[in-house]
C-alpha cells in the first residue's frame, strides 16, 4: 500500500509507479529512541525492521545491546547504583530516628553488581518482545547505508544481508570519549565504571557535567575516596549558576574532594597504582581514574559520506525540524544528531517521525521546557530557563523567588544540608519562566512543576495553589516575596 508523508499540510507526490521495498521503515539502532519510532510506525500499519549490535554491558563500536545506552549502560544501572550509595546516609540518618545499628555496616559492591546486570538483562529481553508484539523484525548486526534505500547488515558469523526499505532511520546514539593525553588507555569511561570487578579505594574523575558528577556521589556514597577536576570554578556548566554552587557544597560536605580549574595532563602506572598529573604539576595515586568529558555521535560506520548524509564538525547527522537528513529517504533521531542528549528527548523524536512519516500528523520535535536531573546526593532538577538564560533572553525585568532551608529530616537525623528552590518570573507577564532545586526528591517534584510550566502557569497561579503539607514541594507555592529584581539589560556575565 502507497504511504504518503505529510510536510507542513501538503502531500508528497508519490512516483506514478510505485516502487517495491522489502520494508516501509528500517531503522538502525534499538535504543530508546529507535525502538520506540520502530513501535509506533508498525502501529501506524508501516512494515518495520530494525538491527543492533549483539549485548554486552560494555559498548564498544560492534558491540551495543537491544534497549541501548540508557538501559544497558546509562540511565537505568546508574540510577541503580544511585540507590545503592544512598543507603549509607540512609542509615547514618536512622541513627537519631531510633535505629540501633551496628558501627561497622558492611557493602557487598559484587552483589549490587549482579543484581544491576540481572536488571538490565531483563529489560533487553523486555525491549526485545516489545518489537516482536508491535510486528517489527529484528536483525542481530551491525547496519550501514549503502543506498539512499538500502541497508546492509552483518550478522555475528560475518554473513552480509541488504534490505531495501523506502525510509531508513538512523537511531545510533553516541559513545563515551576520552581525552588524548599521555596514558589515556589507563582511563576507563562510565561504560566500565558501571560494570567495575572491584570497587575502588580511591577514584579520580576528570569531568563537569552530570555524569562526572553522579559518579562522584556513587563512588563516595559506597565508601570509595573521590577526587574531582573540572575546567570551570563550578561543576555542571549550563545549569543555573546559583544551583552549581549548592551542588559544589554538599558533594564537599560528603566527604568528595573538588578540583576546580584544573585538567590532567598525564596518567602513569605505577605498582601502587594509577599516578594522576594535573596541569598544575600536582600529582596524586588512584585505583581507578574515570574520564568523563563528553560523549560523541555514533556515525563512524555507518558509511553516511558515501551515501552524501550531511554530518556537523563533532560528526552528528544534520537534520531539519522533522528529523530529515538532506537525503529525502534518511532521518535521524536521538544523540546521533547531538541536539538535546537525554533519553525522554530520543522517545519524543521517535515518536515525531513516526506521526508525521507515517501517521499523517505532521509532528516538530517542541524542545521547550524539557526537566532534567543531575541524580547527585541530594539531587538537582530543572525545567525551563535559568536565572542567566532568563536574564539573557528577556526583554523586560526578571523576578528570581527563592527559598532555602532545612528538610524536616534533617531537624532529627541531624544532616547539615539545605534544601534550595527557585522560581523565575517574567515580571511584566508574570509567566514562570524556569524552575530548579537541589534537595531529596528533586527529580519527582520537578516532573510535576514541568506540567506547570508546559502549560504557561503564571507565579499567580503558582500561589493559588493549596500545598500539601508536610512536604517540601509545597515550598514551591508558597514563595511570596521577591528574592531579587533584574532589570531589563542588567545582564550579569559569569564565567564560573
Amino acid at each position: 500500500m502507497a504511504r504518503k508523508m505529510l510536510i507542513d499540510g501538503e502531500l508528497s507526490k508519490p512516483n506514478e509507479e510505485e516502487t517495491h521495498y522489502d520494508f516501509d521503515l528500517f531503522v538502525i539502532g534499538a535504543g530508546s529512541g529507535g525502538v520506540r519510532a520502530a513501535r509506533f510506525s508498525a502501529n501506524f500499519g508501516a512494515k518495520v525492521a530494525i538491527c543492533e549490535l549483539p549485548f554486552h554491558p560494555v559498548s564498544s563500536e560492534v558491540i551495543g545491546g537491544v534497549g541501548g545506552t540508557c538501559v544497558i549502560r546509562g540511565c537505568v544501572p546508574k540510577k541503580i547504583l544511585v540507590y545503592g550509595a544512598s543507603f549509607r546516609g540512609e542509615i547514618e540518618d536512622a541513627k537519631n530516628y531510633g535505629w540501633e545499628l551496628n558501627d561497622k555496616v558492611d557493602f557487598n559492591w559484587k552483589k549490587l553488581l549482579h543484581k544491576k546486570t540481572e536488571e538490565i538483562v531483563r529489560l533487553n529481553g523486555i525491549y526485545k518482545r516489545l518489537l516482536t508484539n508491535a510486528g517489527v523484525k529484528l536483525y542481530e548486526g551491525e547496519g550501514k547505508i549503502v543506498g539512499p534505500n538500502e541497508v546492509e547488515v552483518t550478522q555475528l558469523d560475518g554473513t552480509k544481508l541488504c534490505y531495501s526499505a523506502k525510509h531508513i532511520l538512523i537511531a545510533t546514539g553516541s559513545r563515551a570519549q576520552r581525552p588524548t593525553i599521555p596514558g589515556q588507555e589507563l582511563s576507563i569511561t562510565s561504560d566500565e565504571a558501571l560494570s567495575l570487578d572491584e570497587l575502588p579505594k580511591r577514584a579520580v574523575i576528570l569531568g563537569g557535567g552530570y555524569i562526572a558528577v553522579e559518579f562522584a556521589s556513587i563512588w563516595n556514597g559506597m565508601g570509595v575516596s573521590v577526587d574531582l577536576f573540572f575546567r570551570k570554578e563550578l561543576p555542571l556548566r549550563g545549569f543555573d549558576d546559583e544551583m552549581r554552587a549548592v551542588v559544589a557544597r554538599n558533594l564537599e560536605a560528603r566527604g568528595i574532594n573538588l578540583h576546580p580549574r584544573t585538567n590532567l595532563s598525564e596518567l602513569v602506572k605505577t605498582e601502587d597504582g594509577i599516578k594522576v598529573i594535573t596541569d598544575h604539576g600536582e600529582e596524586l595515586t588512584a585505583d581507578v581514574v574515570l574520564f568523563a568529558t563528553g560523549r560523541a555521535p555514533n556515525t563512524k560506520r555507518l558509511n553516511l559520506e558515501v551515501v552524501g548524509v550531511e554530518l556537523d564538525k563533532m560528526g552528528a547527522v544534520k537534520v531539519d525540524e522533522y528529523s530529515q537528513t538532506n537525503i529525502p529517504s534518511i532521518w535521524a533521531i536521538g544523540d546521533v544528531t547531538n541536539r538535546m542528549n537525554l533519553t525522554p528527548v530520543a522517545l519524543m523524536e521517535g515518536t515525531c517521525f513516526a506521526k508525521t512519516v507515517f501517521g499523517g500528523q505532521p509532528s516538530k520535535p517542541d524542545y521547550r521546557d524539557i526537566p532534567c536531573a543531575v541524580f547527585c546526593l541530594p539531587s538537582l532538577s530543572v525545567v525551563g530557563l535559568s536565572e542567566e538564560q532568563a536574564t539573557d533572553q528577556a526583554e523586560g525585568d526578571i523576578l528570581v523567588f527563592t527559598s532555602t532551608f532545612n528538610p524536616m529530616k534533617n531537624t532529627i537525623s541531624g544532616r547539615q544540608e539545605k534544601t534550595i528552590m527557585k522560581l523565575v518570573v517574567d515580571a511584566e507577564t508574570d509567566k514562570v519562566l524556569g524552575a530548579s532545586m537541589c534537595g531529596p526528591d528533586a527529580p519527582e517534584i520537578m516532573q510535576g512543576i514541568a506540567v506547570a510550566l508546559k502549560c504557561g502557569a503564571t507565579k499567580a497561579q503558582f500561589d493559588c495553589t493549596v500545598g500539601i503539607h508536610p512536604s517540601a514541594a509545597e515550598e514551591f507555592v508558597t514563595m511570596r516575596s521577591v528574592t531579587r529584581r533584574i532589570a531589563a539589560g542588567n545582564k550579569p556575565k559569569t564565567n564560573l
